[in-house]
Parts: C-alpha cells; sequence; structure tokens
C-alpha cells in the first residue's frame, strides 16, 4: 500500500510540474510577443478560436443533461 502511495504522489508531483512549466512557458510566449508588440495580433487571430471552442465544448456539456455527454444520432445510438 505505501508502494502505491508513493507512486500516486510522484505521478501528482510530475502533473503539477507540468503544468507549472506549461503556465511559465506560456507566460514567457505572452511576455515576449507584448515586448515586441505582437500581442494584439495574436488576440486577434486567437478570438475566434477560442470562441469556436468555448462553443462547442458549450454544445457538448448540454447534452450531459441527460446524462450522455455526447448526442444521439437519428437511428438512436450513440
Amino acid at each position: 500500500m505505501e508502494t502505491y502511495l508513493n507512486l500516486m504522489l510522484i505521478r501528482f508531483g510530475l502533473i503539477v510540474g507540468g503544468l507549472v512549466v506549461l503556465a511559465l512557458l506560456v507566460f514567457a510566449i505572452a511576455l515576449t510577443l507584448k515586448r515586441r508588440g505582437r500581442l494584439d495580433e495574436v488576440r486577434r487571430y486567437a478570438d475566434p478560436v477560442v470562441r469556436a471552442g468555448l462553443r462547442a465544448a458549450a454544445r457538448r456539456f448540454e447534452g450531459g443533461k441527460t446524462g450522455t455527454p455526447w448526442p444521439r444520432r437519428q437511428d438512436g445510438r450513440r
């Protein structure tokens, strides 16, 4: 049991460490773009992509009200 808990702790640490590295990478990219004056341009291109992703996520979660995360096809199958 102790070995299992150690493995879970290591796994948690790796996941958190990866998220921290990813956040630092995104911050460094945003800072570089801001210093070069291109952050507004990137924001203009990324805005439609983010909106489309949010709409797709909303559609997917709306189907989850009945307990199914994916809408059923016309023949009744998932």
